[in-house]
């Protein structure tokens, strides 16, 4: 691959993907131009106010708009100065797993418009095999130009994780597919003088939208098989994190058996649809996809599961529920995030409410006013006001906050359970917890 001299970069659709990308690539010395026709976002933007929950990410756009490398704007003309443009918009699905393609359609029905000859165009917007090619060119080719002839079309798949995305992009290796060698080739140099990692370059457009489906296919799969394995420990009063770390040793193929751990629930933007693009795209090709949905059934249905294992320790501890509050610790979908989106808390609160229970629910990290939206009923402000006279605390995401709180010193209930939904606390920690006069019960443990 040969160097390419840092130039202009359009990234269209600066949500929590879009904004990682442009502002690691700004603070990588290109010119960046974030596009999104949400007027508020570019605001915000513009005036240093990130909205996503990402460490380091505020501090790095807000520099990179102070120092000029990084600049807002909600008009698609504006792409035309770019020499590379990456399309980062949303892709949800339907409710029967087709692609929901509004976004992208708006996007490249635009950018067609104003294409100039000699751009790049990369999508990275997660999407099932052949949207590239079936919907993506022939809309970007609708303001004249063509593909291949005027300008390249590559896709690559966002592979990052909340919590890590700006060291990701760094240092995960990057797949291409190009729609021929030469597009392969450009986006193949792009991403090495943009981050300097390893590309994995593929024979076409479509094996890189597999790549993507593939990943999360196989996460989804797996917290589902630990899921699964969690409710199998418990039968024998196993704790299952330790069997995961015994199973984990064999050597397999070039690394070594890996589950992954059960928790309350599976949530986000991608391991939630990625699994239902991968068994609609198949059923539209009359192929019957197993084990897709089955993962999903069962990481869909660990909320409930959650639920139950609460209100039946409480009625063992001889508490109705009924009567019982339960005090929830973190409501976003992972530890150290603030992302509501897809969220089990929600479905484990309900399922709580549904059974009489009293539930106050405390997260520093997500929005409040989005959080009550979900909800219907407003967060706690404090840790102790969440807890006080609580028959559980149900700590179902660990931040930070969380880590050092002091059990010892919570106004709690008498013989409080502690629900571990996503804090995998240390045998040490439950025997600590246990001496302090709390019962312990995690998900498998």
């Amino acid at each position: 691959m040969k160097a390419l001299a840092k130039s202009t970069v359009a990234v269209v659709g600066l949500g929590y993907v879009g904004s990682c990308v442009a502002g690691t690539l700004a603070d990588a010395g290109w010119d960046v131009v974030g596009l999104d026709l949400d007027a508020g976002l570019i605001s915000n933007l513009m005036a240093g106010i990130c909205r996503f929950q990402e460490s380091d990410l505020a501090g790095l756009l807000q520099r990179a708009v102070r120092e000029g490398r990084l600049r807002g704007t909600t008009d698609y003309a504006d792409v035309s100065a770019a020499d590379v443009v990456l399309i980062t918009v949303g892709t949800p699905v339907w409710e029967d797993g087709s692609l929901a393609d509004e976004q992208l359609r708006t996007a490249c029905s635009e950018l067609g418009r104003h294409l100039r000859r000699g751009q790049l165009v990369i999508l990275k917007s997660t999407v099932p095999p052949g949207v590239t090619r079936n919907l993506v060119l022939p809309l970007l080719e609708g303001g004249g130009l063509k593909a291949g002839a005027d300008f390249r079309l590559a896709f690559t798949p966002e592979r990052l994780a909340e919590g890590t995305a700006l060291s990701e992009l760094r240092s995960f290796p990057i797949v291409v597919g190009g729609l021929d060698r030469a597009s392969t080739e450009a986006a193949a140099d792009f991403w090495a003088a943009a981050f300097g990692v390893r590309v994995l370059p593929q024979d076409s457009l479509e094996a890189a939208e597999i790549v993507k489906l593939a990943d999360n296919w196989w996460i989804d799969l797996n917290i589902a098989l630990a899921n699964e394995l969690a409710k199998f420990c418990s039968l024998y009063g196993v704790d299952v994190l330790d069997v995961i770390a015994a199973a984990n040793t064999i050597p397999k193929n070039n690394g070594y058996v890996n589950i992954l751990l059960p928790s309350a629930g599976v949530g986000g933007s991608c391991l939630t649809k990625d699994p239902w693009m991968v068994w609609q795209a198949a059923r539209s090709r009359a192929l019957e996809i197993l084990t897709a949905p089955a993962g999903r059934r069962v990481n869909d249905g660990m909320p409930l599961f959650t639920a139950r294992t609460i209100l039946d320790e409480l009625r063992g501890l001889g508490k109705d529920p009924a009567q019982a509050t339960v005090a929830v610790l973190g409501m976003a979908f992972k530890n150290n995030t603030g992302d509501l989106r897809g969220t089990p808390v929600a479905a484990v609160v309900e399922a709580l409410r549904a059974a009489g229970v009293q539930v106050r629910v405390h997260d520093p990290l997500v929005d409040a006013a989005e959080a009550k939206k979900l909800l219907g009923f407003g967060l706690s402000a404090t840790v102790e006001e969440t807890v006080r006279g609580a028959d559980c605390v149900a700590v179902l995401a660990l931040h930070t906050v969380f880590e050092s709180l002091d059990f010892a010193a919570l106004p709690v209930a008498g013989r409080c359970l502690v629900l571990d939904g996503r804090a995998y606390y240390s045998k040490q920690k439950i025997a600590s917890l246990r001496q302090l006069g709390y019962v312990y019960r995690g998900i498998g443990r």
